[in-house]
């Protein structure tokens, strides 16, 4: 087993990467190259980085590639506003994405921390 399988962090940004895809699989075909594969490609690369960062060997560089993860969390969030100000995210399917990056957020952020400290 890999360390980052270990990390509950990486498991939700999984779950979360396989929303990003359901949600996006009711865009319209002419977002196939506009804000689906944005989406898409944000919501893989939180799980890529921290798999990516966790093979690093000093804790510093694994917590910068959880900054990158993070920042890509943020990106998804804004795209899915402008997603749902175009009609193509409901409200609630809004809430329910927003939430899935609350929760990530958090999770990415007080990894940082704690990688940090040692």
């Amino acid at each position: 087993m890999f360390r980052f399988e270990k990390l509950d962090v990486w498991h939700k940004a999984i779950e979360f990467a396989d929303l990003v895809y359901s949600l996006t699989n009711k865009f319209p075909s002419e977002e196939r190259f506009g804000l689906t594969t944005q989406m898409r490609r944000a919501a893989v690369s939180v799980p890529s980085n921290i798999a990516e960062g966790s093979s690093r060997i000093f804790d510093r560089d694994f917590a910068h590639f959880i900054e990158i993860g993070y920042g890509s969390v943020m990106e998804v969030v804004s795209q899915a506003f402008i997603s749902r100000r175009q009609g193509f995210l409901s409200q609630e399917s809004f809430q329910q994405l927003y939430a899935a990056a609350e929760e990530i957020a958090r999770m990415m952020s007080g990894l940082r921390g704690a990688l940090l400290k040692e």
